[in-house]
């Protein structure tokens, strides 16, 4: 079985992309690396160094220090489907992040996004 594009996709290389749609909303890079952190358990230094060892989405999540056991109650439309009702465990990571960064740009409150 071929894997999804993404999964083999740098993660340094979308990176940006999430910063400047949360910066065009008036959001930071400091909410974005937030969002990481809480989903992932990466800390700063840990996000440092995917990003410097240009990581691809597979290993990111797979080496993800302690994938938040909240994020199960992320709910919602990513790409036209329920980030919930997504079987594949590893594009549902995937979404939840998209998820998130989509609240984080829509100006949702951090504690509402972080299911707090």
């Amino acid at each position: 079985m071929t894997k999804h594009r993404i999964y083999t996709m740098n993660f340094a290389g979308v990176y940006p992309h999430y910063i400047t749609k949360a910066e065009k909303k008036g959001r930071t890079k400091e909410d974005v690396d937030h969002i990481i952190e809480w989903l992932t358990g990466y800390d700063q230094k840990g996000l440092q160094a995917v990003l410097d060892n240009k990581t691809n989405f597979e290993d990111f999540f797979e080496q993800a220090p302690k994938l938040n056991p909240n994020r199960k109650l992320i709910k919602g439309v990513v790409c036209g489907i329920r980030v919930e009702e997504i079987e594949e465990p590893l594009m549902q990571e995937v979404r939840y992040l998209d998820k998130l960064i989509d609240e984080l740009a829509r100006g949702k409150k951090m504690e509402s996004i972080l299911r707090k």
